[in-house]
């Protein structure tokens, strides 16, 4: 059974298509990425998937559950996590206290900020847990607002672990990294649990093939080519339409 399954998603905007028959599929640990020009329809798609926004038409399945007209919080207790191309992250709250709140999401912990630590020991385990994963642990305490842009774009990881998801969507994970955070976010991505599946939207392609086991790539809301990495690189209309000449290189 896949842990994802979309279903010819259509979602318009009056005249304005961004999502055009998309079928999409994703295996359990599978490590899948969405490419595209701007304004091919990225977001609007993992929008959908993850309950932001309602599709027009078709189906959205996790583990073979339908959840297409599920709200996010109902998504995340199936076992979805998400994060932001920008985050979402509480700035006044500590790190303990952002990661906290996403294992929560999942648990069903009532959202109470004031309840004491010790009253939450099966969600405070998991918290640990995301923040040991990231390498946070130290910064546990630290204000999020105190953190440099990387690693607050690690807690937003962090957050998305705690809930211990069946299925990740990272929306560009590298986005306004330098090289150096890009490389350790490669790595963190790398690390993830291999029982989790990931669908990670990405414009930079040295961390789409360092990390992808597929590819899709839409083109004005649908979808132009899906498989392998090395089967999309080869692929003379996506080099034609998105990626150019650089794309072997960067294949290897």
């Amino acid at each position: 059974m896949s842990l994802l399954r979309v279903e010819n998603l259509n979602k318009a905007y009056g005249s304005l298509v961004v999502t055009k028959d998309v079928n999409l599929e994703i295996a359990p640990g599978e490590r899948h990425v969405i490419i595209g020009p701007n304004g091919a329809g990225k977001t609007s798609l993992i929008h959908q998937i993850g309950g932001q926004t309602r599709p027009d038409a078709g189906r959205i399945l996790i583990d073979g559950v339908e959840v297409t007209r599920l709200d996010p919080e109902r998504r995340a207790q199936a076992g979805l996590a998400r994060t932001f191309q920008k985050n979402t992250l509480f700035q006044r709250l500590s790190v303990f206290e952002n990661v906290r709140l996403g294992a929560q999401a999942r648990f069903g912990s009532t959202f109470n900020l004031t309840t004491p630590a010790r009253a939450l020991p099966h969600i405070n385990e998991r918290t640990q847990a995301a923040l040991t994963r990231m390498g946070l642990e130290k910064l546990a305490a630290e204000t999020l607002a105190n953190l440099s842009y990387g690693d607050q774009r690690q807690v937003e990881v962090a957050a998305a672990l705690a809930g211990d998801p069946k299925l990740l969507l990272l929306d560009e994970p590298t986005s306004g990294l330098s090289p150096a955070e890009t490389r350790a976010m490669i790595e963190v991505i790398k690390g993830l649990p291999r029982r989790m599946g990931l669908l990670v939207i990405e414009h930079d392609m040295e961390v789409v093939f360092s990390i992808a086991d597929r590819i899709t790539v839409l083109y004005y809301g649908a979808v132009l080519a899906s498989g392998p990495p090395a089967e999309v690189a080869a692929n003379a209309r996506v080099r034609e339409v998105y990626l150019g000449a650089g794309l072997a290189d960067a294949a290897h």
